[in-house]
């Protein structure tokens, strides 16, 4: 019987032949005019004929001349990857650790808000090109401030005119969460620790995509008796094809947070949480990130810092190589707008909420916007796709370096320090007391060491 889970049978397979031609599988054509025979409607649930298929896809064999190495373990991660640049020691005080956590959850908080309004908009049509019509019909663009409310856009308590705190989305919860990770199981966390918090903490309606389908998969395989009917591997990839999308990616920030100056740890931490409901560059998106956050208390450089980011992930991935390439384009462009043009030929077949195309558009965003804050996050949310994440995440690692102090520009004040998160003891909460937290959850990552 397919346990189907996120979304319909039918959706699961087309996704996955998608994630098998991506991942470089060789699909027979007669399985792809299988597919194609399918009625996306009458067939939704057609669990008969579409496990059949799957078990096809599954046992189909990856080409021999895929040039990409990409394992899941973390030794054979880190036996991959490139030469790592040298960082300078953290220096910094308590206050001053205290102002860059302050900056990280107002600046994660702040670009979360901005691009909340228009998630949908970003994935679909013509994605940021949409996004710029809307605004010139408006007269804000370029984009400086939060969107005006009207039919086109959502989420109107993060609409200018409305907005007065950071509401419940899950950008913030996943953020909250690696505070309570680490609160409650301290750096020797597992994997295991992560899934069993999130089946009592996270109402199944608060996931989406692959973690919605990994901890499905894992109450499947008995949840927190953890009993070992099913292996790691069959819990992140049962019905997930999802296991390379930007879940992971956008949980990243509190363990570059609590690892401040240790790309190499945080990227550890972040393999830990996104081992069990991803794989591969799903993976590496979050190992990434929290390797560029935790850089970012020590340097200030965009450039360099997505160079470090890259130490951490192997060297022949496809998100490695992607970034890689990006790095050489965007001195092509004068800015986001030309860029995007690049990115719809590079990654038009991808999914919006893919986690390379994704990582691509937040790094040229931190570039294009020079570490100012608001910069950062207007130009990753004009960017589109996935407009929220992409402004928490670039919002996070320019509020990090700006600190709370200089955080400056127009967007940080209204959300009037607070955060509603919908989300455990998190209902409402300001980011000065996380940030204290945050301060003691570093402190003990890195006691006796």
């Amino acid at each position: 019987m397919l346990i189907s889970g996120y979304t319909s049978p039918w959706d699961l397979l087309r996704e996955e032949l998608n994630q098998r031609k991506e991942e470089g599988f060789l699909i027979p054509a007669e399985l792809t005019a299988e597919f194609d025979g399918l009625d996306p409607e009458k067939d939704a649930w057609n669990e008969a004929a579409i496990a059949g298929l799957y078990a096809k896809l599954e046992a189909c064999r990856r080409d021999p001349a895929f040039p990409f190495e990409e394992p899941n373990g973390l030794d054979e991660i880190r036996a991959c990857r490139p030469e790592r640049r040298k960082l300078p020691e953290l220096r910094l005080s308590d206050d001053e650790l205290l102002d860059k956590f302050h900056g990280a959850w107002l600046g994660r908080s702040v670009g979360c808000a901005l691009g909340k309004p228009v998630e949908c908009m970003g994935m679909g049509g013509e994605r940021w090109k949409d996004i710029r019509a809307l605004l010139k019909s408006t007269g804000d663009w370029p984009l400086r401030d939060y969107f005006r409310f009207s039919d086109k856009v959502g989420c109107r308590q993060s609409c200018r005119g409305f907005i007065e705190y950071m509401e419940s989305d899950d950008d913030i919860r996943y953020t909250l969460m690696g505070l309570l990770i680490i609160e409650k199981h301290g750096r020797d966390f597992t994997w295991r620790d992560v899934a069993w918090l999130w089946e009592n903490q996270f109402p199944m309606a608060q996931l989406c995509t692959a973690e919605c389908q990994a901890a499905l998969n894992y109450n499947l395989c008995g949840g927190r008796q953890n009993k070992p009917a099913w292996d790691i591997d069959r819990i992140r990839c049962f019905n997930n094809p999802y296991r390379e999308w930007i879940g992971a990616q956008i949980r990243a920030d509190f363990f570059g947070w609590a690892c401040a100056g240790n790309p190499e740890l945080a990227a550890e931490f972040a393999w830990r949480d996104a081992s069990w409901t991803h794989v591969k560059n799903g993976i590496y998106g979050e190992m990434f990130m929290a390797a560029v956050e935790a850089a970012a208390f020590v340097e200030s450089d965009p450039v360099r810092l997505v160079e470090i980011g890259l130490g951490e992930i192997p060297r022949n991935c496809r998100l490695a190589a992607a970034l890689r390439k990006a790095l050489a384009e965007i001195p092509k462009h004068d800015g986001m707008e030309s860029f995007m043009a690049y990115m719809d030929d590079e990654f038009g077949t991808m999914s919006s909420v893919h986690t390379i195309n994704n990582a691509v558009l937040c790094a040229a965003a931190l570039i294009y916007g020079k570490m100012n804050p608001d910069a950062c996050v207007c130009e990753a949310v004009t960017g589109g796709l996935d407009t929220d994440c992409n402004g928490a995440t670039v919002g996070a690692i320019a509020g990090i370096v700006a600190g709370r102090r200089y955080f400056g520009g127009t967007l940080a004040a209204r959300l009037n320090d607070t955060i509603k998160a919908e989300f455990g003891e998190f209902r409402c909460v300001t980011m000065a007391s996380l940030a204290e937290r945050t301060l003691q959850a570093y402190k003990s990552v890195n006691a006796n060491r």
